[in-house]
């Protein structure tokens, strides 16, 4: 079993850094996810008892108190740091400029959607999961499809 301090890779590509004992995290340790995001934790036995989840942009989660993006206070965590664009320049994700969304397909977080196939595939086209029903309808009704796209601003000479 593993004992100590190490690195575990699991499967799908997420990486565990820290302490090990009889097989399991326990003790300080972090999952590293191939999206870019963090989850720094105390462990007992494979279970976090306190943790942080800092996503690829550097925000920081928190679970009480969470006002990121809600009907107060709309702005993406990069116009938080950066500020709002001039008027009539919208910024329609946290990245600027957006992924450009292959044709047909949505963004649902992860990577792209297909409706047609039911498959989503990560931001490099690789496979990552067959979606269910649930999750088809959420990606319909939520997630940015690619002709929903608006064409770049354009001052007037």
């Amino acid at each position: 079993r593993m004992e100590g301090q190490g690195c575990y890779t699991l499967p799908t590509g997420t990486k565990y850094r820290g302490a090990l004992r009889d097989g399991m995290f326990d003790g300080e340790g972090e999952l590293l996810f191939p999206t870019g995001g963090t989850y720094r934790a105390v462990w007992r036995r494979g279970v976090p008892t306190q943790g942080k989840y800092t996503f690829a942009d550097g925000l920081e989660y928190k679970d009480k108190k969470w006002h990121y993006c809600d009907g107060y206070d709309r702005r993406f965590y990069t116009e938080i740091c950066s500020g709002l664009k001039p008027a009539g320049i919208s910024q329609l994700t946290n990245l600027d400029p957006p992924r450009k969304i292959p044709e047909g397909c949505y963004d649902c977080g992860d990577g792209f959607y297909s409706p047609e196939t039911r498959v989503i595939v990560d931001y490099k086209l690789r496979f990552l999961r067959n979606a269910d029903d649930d999750e088809h309808e959420w990606i319909i009704r939520t997630c940015r499809k690619a002709e929903d796209e608006t064409t770049e601003y354009k001052p007037k000479p």
